[in-house]
Order: C-alpha cells, then sequence, then structure tokens
C-alpha cells in the first residue's frame, strides 16, 4: 500500500474536473458503480457548474444527494495542495496536462496521494518522471498516468499476452488498435498541441533516460514498426506514434514475467489500402499543420474542449485491440475489447483505476508507475467485471 495513513483522510476517491466532458462520464459512473460505503467527492473550478453535476448524478443514485463538492482551481497552489491532502486518490480528467497537470502531480507526490489520470501526452508524462518520481517514491504515493484508452488496453492488453506465453525466454508482442469511434475537443486540443510539441518531446524523453535507472538483466524495446500487410490480423497495419508503446515497454522492464528479452510494437490495424494510405497521410498533415501556430488556432477552432460525440454515437461506438505474441515456440492470439474506447470506456477505466487502488490488494509500488506494476491483475478482473473483454483468440 502507499505511504498514507487512509483513516486521516476525508475522502477515498476524488474526481477533478469532474464537470468536463469526460469528467462527467466518469462521475455518472462512480454514482451508479462506487463500491458500499466508497467516500468519493466531485472538484472543480466552477461550483455552479459542479452543483448542477450533483442534480444530475442525484437521479442517477439518490445517495449523491449529499456528495461532497469541492472548489480547486490549478492556478491556486492552496486549493491544489488541500485536494491532495484530504484524499487517498485524486482521478484528474483535466487537460492538456502539459498545460494544467503539473500542480495536482507536485502535490499528490509531496502529500503520499495517489494519483490517476487520463494523459496521453508524452512530454508531460516524462517530465513528471524527472520532477516528482523520486519525492513520490519517498512518501508512498503512486502516480499512475495513463489510466484511459490511452493506455490501459494495450498495457494490461499485452500483459495478459505475456501470462499466456512461457517464462524466462525472449518475447515478442505486436499489438493492433481498431474502432470506430470519434474525438472530442479535449482530445484533440492534445493531439495538436503534442504534434506541435516534438522537439520539447525528445529533449523530456533524453532527460528522463538521463535519470532513469535500466535494469540489469533484461532489454525491453518498442521499435517503430514499419507499415505492412498483417497476415494474422487480416489488415494493414500501421505504426501509431502514441504514448502506448512506451508504457508498455516501461511495465516491461519493471516486472519480470515479461522476460529476459521483450519486444513489443504499436499499430493501427486498417482493412483496406486507401484507408491504410489515407491514415498515414492524414497523420502527417496534422502532424506538418501543427507546426504553424495560424493553422494549429485554426484547426483547434474546429472542436472545442468540451464538445464531443453525443450518447448515440457513443453507443454504436467500440474498439478492440489484437495482441499477436511469440516466444519459447509459441504463439498465442488475445483481444482486448469494449465500447466506446475514447469516452465510456475510459470513464470505466478511470473510475475503477482509482478504486482499485483503494479497494485492492496490490504489489507495494510508490513513484510515477505504469497500471501494469500498480495494478495488474487486480485491475483485468475489475474491468473485466465492469464489461471489458479480455480473451485468448486462439493459440498454438
Amino acid at each position: 500500500m502507499g505511504g498514507m495513513n487512509e483513516s486521516s483522510r476525508t475522502y477515498d476517491v476524488v474526481l477533478f474536473g469532474a464537470t468536463g466532458f469526460v469528467g462527467v462520464l466518469t462521475a455518472e459512473y462512480l454514482a451508479a458503480n462506487a463500491p458500499e460505503g466508497l467516500r468519493w467527492a466531485i472538484a472543480g473550478r466552477d461550483t455552479t457548474k459542479l452543483e448542477r453535476l450533483r442534480e444530475r448524478l442525484t437521479e442517477i443514485n439518490p445517495e449523491c444527494a449529499v456528495l461532497p463538492l469541492m472548489r480547486v482551481d490549478v492556478a491556486e497552489r492552496a486549493s491544489v495542495r488541500e485536494l491532495a491532502v484530504n484524499t487517498r486518490v485524486v482521478a484528474t480528467t483535466v487537460g492538456p496536462y502539459l498545460e494544467y497537470g503539473e500542480a495536482l502531480v507536485a502535490a499528490c507526490a509531496s502529500a503520499g496521494t495517489d494519483y490517476v489520470d487520463l494523459t496521453g501526452e508524452p512530454e508531460f508524462v516524462d517530465l513528471m518522471y524527472v520532477r516528482h518520481d523520486a519525492l513520490a517514491r519517498d512518501t508512498g504515493a503512486r502516480i499512475v498516468h495513463a489510466c484511459g484508452f490511452d493506455s490501459i488496453p494495450h498495457d494490461l492488453g499485452a500483459y495478459y499476452t505475456v501470462k499466456q506465453l512461457p517464462e524466462g525466454v525472449p518475447l515478442r508482442v505486436d499489438g493492433f488498435v481498431r474502432s470506430n469511434a470519434t474525438l472530442s475537443g479535449g482530445t484533440f486540443a492534445s493531439a495538436l498541441n503534442q504534434f506541435s510539441r516534438a522537439r520539447q518531446m525528445l529533449a523530456a524523453q533524453a532527460e528522463r533516460r538521463r535519470h532513469e535507472p535500466r535494469p540489469i538483466d533484461r532489454t525491453a524495446y518498442a521499435p517503430t514498426g514499419t507499415p505492412h500487410y498483417a497476415k494474422e490480423i487480416g489488415a494493414w497495419a500501421l505504426p501509431l506514434p502514441t504514448i502506448d508503446p512506451q508504457v508498455v515497454q516501461r511495465s516491461a522492464r519493471a516486472v519480470a514475467r515479461y522476460g529476459p528479452d521483450f519486444r513489443y510494437r504499436h499499430y493501427a490495424a486498417v482493412k483496406t489500402l486507401p484507408f491504410a494510405v489515407g491514415g498515414v497521410v492524414g497523420m502527417s498533415t496534422l502532424f506538418a499543420a501543427a507546426q504553424v501556430p495560424p493553422v494549429r488556432r485554426w484547426l483547434s477552432g474546429r472542436l472545442k474542449p468540451g464538445d464531443g460525440p453525443d450518447e448515440a454515437r457513443r453507443a454504436k461506438s467500440w474498439f478492440s485491440v489484437r495482441f499477436v505474441g511469440e516466444g519459447g515456440g509459441r504463439r498465442v492470439y488475445t483481444e482486448v475489447s469494449g465500447g466506446d474506447p475514447g469516452y465510456a470506456e475510459t470513464a470505466k477505466m478511470l473510475a475503477e483505476s482509482a478504486i482499485c487502488l483503494v479497494r485492492d490488494e496490490l504489489p507495494d509500488t510508490a513513484g510515477q508507475v505504469t497500471t501494469v506494476e500498480a495494478m495488474g491483475d487486480a485491475l483485468i478482473e475489475r474491468l473485466t467485471k465492469a464489461g471489458i473483454t479480455f480473451r485468448v483468440a486462439a493459440e498454438r
């Protein structure tokens, strides 16, 4: 367990950014699914919006009529500190994290408070490691980034795949992501922001490498693959430049079960070649456009944070991540799948991660850790109960 005295904290979980698009979905999930006796609260900048949200939650669960509200603004350090010292776990949806995230990470690291977020921003994660990991290790705080669609299905899915393979041998795992979902404004803003900061991202990565110890007895790497037709899944595979392969690599470095020599590659799977070409061109066009500030501003005006797909669209959305793993003469095909990845399932993943840190018997970890390191099997079990599928599709 983390280094905190549980009973001295007012809350088990505080959801910060509760009135944003994914924040509301996470609050609704907690209202409907929080386990018996979980002491939780909602926090944000605007008390009126929080009160309106509480009314909405009370329709889902009458007990929410007395749900505590906290006014917290990242620009006011005292309010952020107060949030951290009063709860065991903070779950935050307030992004772009590079812009708004650090004050909360710092406060949690200092107060020995566990922290979960939805960031998919590699630069943010690397900077937080460099600046706050050592203190969090001292205080017992577990800082767990990327607890949504970035990167839970990929991180836990690769781990689940590894567990179907022999121990103590070199392992190779490839992940292939498919989905029919659309973006929200906040996600779009985050992606644009990241694309515009390629140089800073590389600098943060290099700085982290200088600080981070490497395991002596094992190697784990996540090279960028090349676009190709993947016979094993019957689709074109395009390398995905997301944070997910880095997260998988970190888990593999931290957890001995991945074997002495582990490699992971991460792809988007698309059925037809025009789509594949469109995907590559679309990504590189967006990447190029994001380097030009006026174009970036125009693009971000297309979709505002807080806007997102409506309920009908979300209800039809799905995701599937297929993994092909091999090692020790065995080959296994697994799949992690669920509903709308960006919103409904992300809200579920964030909420269940927070509850898992509070309620479950977990390995003893502290500092910046991945979902596999911090929660592994317990979180797979929770998410399975919550309707996300982990399955072995075939093995030989």
